[in-house]
């Protein structure tokens, strides 16, 4: 059943030249706690030629992004428009050159927001493990009504999740890790995610989001003090072509967090043939995650997602999709009645 919580208060490549005459692309550094709490920017140096390895420096750049409340989804250590977008923003912010892309200047400034390691460790309890985990997240909604639970399927799920990681960058800092109580983890240095007690006698003091901005171009979500400063930044996915986005402002008529989903096949998903509604059980793979922000745009909503790694890089069912983490602290810290508005 759907949990209603009340308005919460604080919610060239540089290839090598003959004779030299080109600088050598920058080797790939090996990839551990050590590397990237060292990490530093260097003009100088070339980027590595894959992109398919997490790069340190871009794993640190990442961690700095989401203290600073300007999030790149999913941290992956990876190059991509969730990272350009967060830099894009947090430049703009401090009134630097907004190019998406590192610079001196740009690093220095989001470096000086916090000198804690970027990475850190963690030592798994019982309680970490001990579940319920699921064995499989069926692909079609009708087989996910039939869950008792939409659930993690793994501790390593789980883990990731939870210090906003990407599963691939967590497994390649934990290669071959047996994860079991008393095990040692490295994981980003960032506020966890909390899943079980969502209430908000949790939340720091901090000022409250009571406009928020919807970028359709940006592919992100801006929450706003009352008096205009920007508070927070999200990279989301925002409609689709089967439902597209609301135009226009609307309100925030409630929260829930752990919801459950129900369907209604006057939405007509592709892939779904039910002729008739169902509900799916609440947990984080949920199709609307751990989070529902409800809208006065009817059926439609600011919510959490079972797959934070394509947040930004595909489209929502209609409504506006967050990471699981960025949803719960936009909704932690959401004021009562909120304005909501739909750019282009």
């Amino acid at each position: 059943m759907r949990t209603w919580i009340g308005w919460v208060g604080v919610v060239g490549l540089a290839l090598v030249g003959a004779g030299g005459t080109q600088a050598a692309e920058r080797r790939a550094p090996a990839l551990d706690l050590e590397t990237v709490n060292a990490a530093r920017f260097d003009p100088d140096e070339k980027p590595a030629r894959s992109s398919k390895r997490p790069d340190p420096l871009l794993v640190k750049a990442q961690v700095l992004l989401d203290r600073a409340r300007f999030s790149p989804g999913a941290i992956d250590g990876r190059d991509g428009e969730n990272l350009r977008g967060a830099l894009k923003a947090f430049a703009q912010a401090k009134g630097l050159k907004a190019s998406g892309r590192l610079d001196g200047k740009l690093w220095e400034a989001l470096a000086a927001t916090n000198a804690d390691p970027a990475l850190t460790t963690y030592t798994l309890t019982e309680a970490d493990l001990r579940g319920p985990f699921a064995d499989k997240i069926p692909d079609k909604m009708e087989e996910q009504a039939d869950l008792k639970a939409l659930a993690y399927t793994s501790p390593a799920e789980m883990l990731a999740e939870r210090f906003h990681m990407s599963r691939a960058l967590f497994d390649a800092l934990n290669p071959d890790e047996d994860l079991k109580a008393g095990s040692v983890v490295t994981v980003a240095g960032v506020e966890p995610m909390g899943t079980d007690r969502p209430n908000a006698k949790e939340l720091p003091d901090d000022p409250k989001v009571s406009r928020i901005v919807v970028d359709k171009e940006a592919l992100q979500v801006r929450g706003y003090a009352e008096d205009g400063a920007l508070l927070r930044v999200y990279p989301s996915s925002i409609g689709s072509e089967e439902k597209p986005a609301p135009k226009g402002n609307f309100k925030v008529k409630g929260v829930a967090f752990n919801p459950d989903y129900t369907y209604d096949p006057k939405y007509g998903f592709a892939g779904v043939k039910a002729d008739r509604k169902f509900t799916i059980r609440p947990g984080p793979n949920n199709p609307v995650g751990l989070v529902w922000i409800d809208l006065s745009a009817e059926s439609y909503g600011i919510h959490g997602t079972p797959d934070p790694e394509k947040v930004g890089k595909s489209e929502s069912h209609g409504c506006v999709r967050l990471t699981n983490w960025d949803a719960r602290d936009l909704a932690r810290h959401i004021a009562k009645g909120a304005t909501v508005e739909f750019g282009e």
